[in-house]
């Protein structure tokens, strides 16, 4: 990691104990490589189930390390998909655990930031747990699309201030509450990575 030289801010805004959910803007495929090297915590993200079911020795290679930064496998062409991957999620955190989100729910092609679905507002008032908002920037040219390996590039990992669901959110109807809670987390990584606000959701790619 010392070769890629990370500038690492607010590290200290992640909880020591507890469920948090770490959510990020999403600009390139190593970001789910980055934040758990530079985490204070370890921290789980889905990843597509392809990824731990290879065979030889490329298999091997991507099941060893996608289980050791402790990613959770989930198949993304499950009819249930989305309500599963959001249940291992919930799991995950319910044990105590720091689980990882990009609420785009897709990388940027373009470099703005786009509206967060209402996932991880969801996961966060269901595990009555922190957010820390985390803002990547570099991470493109890090690692663009298309390229087999990470060029040697400088980025940086901002952790916010934790939002605290607990406060603020309780009485409000259940869709409401997703939605200011997913509006403090946007606004949170908006200032915190300089992005231009896209102003629509990301559309998921086929490669993304």
């Amino acid at each position: 990691m010392a070769l890629w030289r990370p500038e690492i801010i607010g590290a200290d805004n992640v909880p020591e104990q507890g469920p948090v959910i770490l959510a990020s803007n999403h600009l390139s495929f190593i970001d789910s490589v980055a934040i758990p090297l530079v985490s204070p915590r370890q921290v789980s993200f889905l990843a597509k189930e392809e990824y731990f079911t290879g065979t030889g020795v490329r298999g091997w290679v991507s099941r060893t390390w996608f289980t050791s930064i402790g990613s959770i496998p989930v198949d993304r062409d499950h009819a249930r998909a989305a309500q599963e991957s959001l249940d291992k999620a919930l799991a995950h955190l319910r044990s105590g655990g720091v689980f990882g989100i990009y609420p785009e729910g897709t990388r940027s092609r373009d470099g703005r930031l786009y509206r967060f679905r209402a996932g991880a507002a969801w996961l966060a008032l269901e595990a009555q747990c922190p957010v820390v908002p985390v803002a990547l920037s570099g991470t493109a040219a890090l690692m663009p699309v298309g390229a087999r390996a990470p060029r040697i590039k400088k980025f940086t990992v901002r952790f916010g201030t934790p939002i605290d669901v607990t406060r603020g959110y309780g009485g409000l109807p259940a869709g409401l509450a997703r939605r200011r809670v997913s509006d403090a987390i946007y606004e949170s990584v908006l200032a915190m990575s300089g992005q231009e606000p896209a102003g629509a959701y990301n559309e998921r790619q086929a490669d993304a």
